[in-house]
């Protein structure tokens, strides 16, 4: 990150998710299967219908293979949700951007005819630090970096370009074998920032790209995981970096779906018809007769092949007979997710636009600290959205919706004036609390993790295969990375079949 020209390092990554009804793109079991005692038989059982489950099975049935596809859920579209505003609106609760590489949600979004419309970008961000408030421009001189002192910033270029450099010589489908891999697996990110980060601005800036990427405190991850999701940010022509994780002009934050996001995955689901069940929590995956009994909620699906996609602590959730192998059983126990919610606060009117800024903030205080303008296209009203991460969102998990609200709306207020303190209506989703989620957007690995039992993520077990944002090579976390997982894991069963 050179500091004349640098981009930020603190916009946030787009977050997965699952949660409320989603309005009118929700699928309920009416407008998908229904639950049936009677059962089914398929060549393919799917397990989740969030994109990774719903690509899999529109490639298999594409293919001309028989295919079911289960989902805890009331709804489709996982850690993809769209929440229902007071006045006939929607507003995003889970996964939200996308940006350049993301080659394959955008090939989906483009089939299923829902366009995209760029992420409100105009006017100043703003940084709050050190109880100051300071408006910054993102196409100026620094670019879109918050304006901490030179040294920070002189160092944070240094530590962002070791980071790009480390993620280049990892191979994105086995980060596990690179030449350094036990040894960037024996720290957690925390302690090598500490030997990196030595200006303490530069620090601040690197942990705010942190809690933005992962939702996660950098002692809670490996350095080997950091500089790997750093690497799965491109695609086959271009490598990852930390900038396109963090930007929202050329990076991750770039574009929304008009309509919400979760429309992507309740138009894919509707070419599905009764194929999908919902309401039907998998229960058990056994193997009979050199075939395969899933057990749900109100109905059982025997099929060939099985195709688990959803994230790894809630695979482990299932019971397997036989047992799955120790290693992958392993893996999903040192797998959990992060820590995040989304509190979105609707007003008449985008108000910040009139004084000149663009809805984005980086603070160093509050329960809020990033912020995006979560506004329609049309402007037809404003919405601000924040994220809560890591140690804020765990502190909150067991408070009150209200004091979560007061709590939040005190950060808009310090950041936007008091025209924030009064929103027409206020919606909040709290991914740590969901049944069929618990946290997000995306599994984290603490040290020894990857080179230990990284093999088995993708490793399928018999004809079980697991698909999931957290298998793939590219933009793993995204609502991308789900959708290549879902290609990938339907090319692996179709071969098998």
């Amino acid at each position: 990150m050179h500091v004349a020209r640098e981009r930020q390092l603190s916009r946030r990554t787009l977050l997965g998710g699952a949660a409320a009804t989603a309005g009118a793109v929700t699928l309920t079991t009416t407008a998908a299967g229904t639950a049936s005692a009677a059962g089914r038989d398929v060549d393919v059982a799917v397990v989740g219908a969030g994109l990774a489950g719903l690509t899999a099975a529109r490639d298999l049935v594409a293919a001309g293979r028989t295919v079911a596809v289960l989902e805890a859920r009331d709804r489709v579209g996982g850690r993809v949700v769209n929440l229902p505003l007071g006045n006939g609106g929607v507003t995003e609760g889970g996964g939200e951007f996308i940006g350049p590489t993301q080659d394959r949600i955008k090939a989906l979004a483009d089939s299923l005819g829902v366009a995209t419309f760029p992420t409100y970008n105009t006017g100043k961000n703003l940084l709050y630090k050190d109880g100051k408030k300071t408006a910054y421009a993102t196409d100026g001189l620094l670019g879109a970096v918050p304006p901490v002192d030179v040294a920070g910033l002189a160092n944070a270029a240094i530590v962002q370009a070791s980071l790009n450099d480390m993620a280049k010589q990892i191979p994105v489908d086995a980060p596990w074998t690179a030449a350094k891999a036990a040894e960037w697996d024996r720290q957690t990110f925390e302690t090598w920032l500490r030997a990196n980060a030595v200006v303490p601005s530069a620090k601040f800036l690197l942990d705010v790209a942190c809690t933005s990427i992962f939702s996660a405190e950098p002692r809670e991850l490996s350095l080997l995981f950091v500089v790997s999701y750093i690497a799965t940010a491109g695609n086959a022509s271009n490598p990852g970096t930390l900038e396109r994780l963090t930007e929202t002009a050329n990076g991750a934050q770039e574009l929304r779906f008009v309509g919400g996001s979760q429309l992507v995955p309740a138009r894919l689901a509707a070419t599905l018809g009764d194929r999908l069940v919902l309401s039907a929590p998998v229960r058990s995956i056994a193997r009979s007769g050199g075939r395969y009994v899933v057990t749900a909620d109100g109905t059982t699906v025997t099929a060939d092949r099985v195709v688990v996609a959803v994230p790894p602590p809630l695979a482990a959730r299932i019971a397997y007979e036989p047992l799955l192998p120790a290693g992958r059983d392993q893996l999903t126990q040192r797998l959990p997710m992060a820590s995040v919610g989304k509190a979105i606060a609707v007003y008449d009117t985008p108000f910040w636009r009139a004084d000149g800024l663009n809805g984005q903030v980086v603070s160093d205080t509050g329960v809020v600290s990033s912020t995006f303008d979560n506004s329609p296209p049309d402007a037809s009203y404003g919405a601000l959205m924040g994220f809560i991460e890591a140690d804020e969102m765990r502190a909150l998990d067991s408070a009150s919706e209200a004091a979560v609200r007061a709590a939040v709306l005190k950060d808009y207020v310090t950041y936007f004036g008091e025209k924030a303190a009064s929103p027409s209506s206020f919606v909040l989703q709290r991914w740590n609390n969901e049944a069929y989620t618990r946290g997000g957007p995306v599994s984290i690995a603490a040290p020894g993790v990857l080179t230990q039992y990284g093999p088995a993520l993708r490793e399928p077990v018999g004809g079980i295969h697991w698909a999931g944002t957290e298998t793939s090579t590219y933009w793993m976390g995204f609502m991308d990375g789900a959708v290549r997982s879902g290609e990938r894991v339907a090319r692996e069963v179709l071969a098998a079949l």
